[in-house]
């Protein structure tokens, strides 16, 4: 009895030294904290993506509306202030007014996917809280801002002091996600092994909703919620019940270079482009599958078309689906049709969106779909997975005249990719032109526009009465 009376002694004792130590740790923090400081938590600056995107022309938005406010920019990866600043510049055209400071992060691992085999969100969630410890214990700015999802460092910034403010491109879980493991769905969220399993699916269905519960009760610590789409809001108003707190800010599409290039498209080649990072929910294959079954279905009269996968890598996981799409372009006699692009610039980008007839999208519930608007905007007239962004939000009709297609399946795909090569060119310009205008509606100008709108009371508030 004494032996346990002791041990439990002794465990109280190390836990309450435990919360001492860490409350020292706050309170440390919160004094020294810089009051004129916006901190941006985007562990990954090299991904390449709209996100990224976002990231740039939030610093940008945050420069003019509070040119007196230092930023910072939380990031595993090696980079300097000069670097970032040439980054935003290089692949999205995005000139910072000042290079921001940058708080280089060393435990990056543990919000990366491969570090948790099984029970993935839970664990790069739990692994954000303490990536997030050692950003805000580096460095304490006033307002906390994060743009990549990472929503249980919420209550964390806010014991820090921080205002606290999110851009969340999509929710962490969604309804869409566990009606998928109750209907036994098998994707790439969804393991085949467990899809096939009554007793594990009923399982991961418990753990999904209390993984719902836990990040309703973390996101509701935002001082304000921005969202990029109607699908993204009418989730997260749902899960996190601030709608008050919560609105709805476009994401930035650059097509100001994009709506200048020509409507005519003038290469005999018919160029087909697909613009997205090589990661698996992307779906890559089906586009590759649908084109090969185009190709195969299209009259001898017509010119064969060209595919051109254009997209970044973040991982060894990326490279690995990079390769298994080439090696799948050989086994369908594909090669001469296909090519692959790594990693452009982005004027090489604006190039290749300005040759395209057609833009390929195949992500289901894509919270919104940066590269549909940027087709649209190059007049390459989008072929978009039928859901969530492209379907609520942008491949709708402008002015009663089609926008685009929509499609599900590989034959959806093939058929819609048949349409737009038998189109006459009056027809094409047409579609063309219409999208163009719809385009219009997400620009990086009105982005910058409605972001800065959203801050303002927040950082109003925030502001030092001294």
């Amino acid at each position: 009895m004494a032996i346990w009376v002791l041990l439990l002694t002794l465990i109280s004792t190390l836990v309450t030294l435990v919360l001492v130590s860490l409350s020292t740790v706050v309170i440390t923090a919160r004094r020294r904290r810089r009051r004129k400081a916006v901190g941006f938590f985007h562990p990954y600056t090299n991904d390449g993506g709209g996100g990224e995107r976002v990231l740039w022309c939030a610093v940008r938005a945050v420069q003019e509306e509070n040119p007196g406010l230092d930023c910072a920019i939380y990031t595993g990866d090696d980079a300097s202030s000069q670097s970032l600043t040439a980054r935003a510049l290089d692949r999205f055209g995005v000139e910072l007014l000042r290079p921001p400071q940058v708080v280089r992060l060393s435990r990056r691992k543990w919000i990366e996917e491969h570090t948790y085999p099984h029970f993935t969100m839970i664990g790069q969630s739990l692994g954000s809280i303490y990536l997030s410890w050692e950003a805000l214990c580096k460095f304490t700015p006033q307002f906390y801002i994060d743009t990549s999802g990472y929503a249980f460092t919420y209550p964390l910034a806010r014991m820090f002091g921080c205002k606290v403010i999110c851009y969340t491109h999509y929710p962490t879980i969604s309804s869409d996600m566990v009606a998928r493991i109750c209907e036994r769905s098998s994707m790439y969220n969804n393991d085949a092994l467990i899809a096939r399993s009554i007793w594990l699916s009923r399982c991961k269905i418990i753990y999904y909703r209390f993984f719902s519960w836990l990040y309703g009760l973390v996101g509701s610590c935002v001082d304000l919620a921005m969202v990029n789409s109607s699908w993204t809001r009418s989730h997260i108003e749902r899960l996190w019940k601030i709608p008050e707190r919560t609105k709805r800010v476009y994401p930035p599409c650059d097509t100001s270079a994009l709506q200048i290039l020509p409507l005519e498209k003038p290469s005999k080649v018919p160029v087909i482009i697909s613009v997205a990072q090589f990661r698996p929910e992307k779906a890559h294959a089906l586009q590759l599958e649908a084109f090969s079954l185009a190709v195969q279905r299209l009259e001898p009269e017509f010119p064969r078309p060209k595919l051109q996968f254009v997209g970044s890598c973040r991982n060894n996981g990326d490279l690995e689906r990079l390769q298994a799409l080439k090696e799948r372009s050989s086994e369908l006699h594909m090669d001469e049709y296909v090519e692959f692009h790594k990693d452009v610039m982005y004027r090489d980008l604006i190039q290749l969106l300005g040759g395209a007839v057609a833009g390929l999208h195949s992500m289901i519930d894509e919270h919104f779909g940066i590269s549909v608007v940027e087709y649209m905007a190059a007049a390459a007239i989008p072929i978009a997975h039928n859901s969530a962004g492209p379907r609520m939000d942008i491949v709708l009709e402008e002015d009663g005249h089609q926008t685009g297609f929509l499609a599900s399946t590989i034959e959806e795909y093939a058929d819609a990719i048949l349409k737009v090569l038998r189109m006459s060119e009056s027809e094409r310009q047409v579609i063309a032109a219409a999208a163009r205008r719809r385009a219009q509606r997400f620009s990086q100008q009105k982005f910058y526009e409605d972001f800065k709108s959203a801050i303002h009371p927040v950082f109003s508030a925030g502001k030092d009465p001294s």
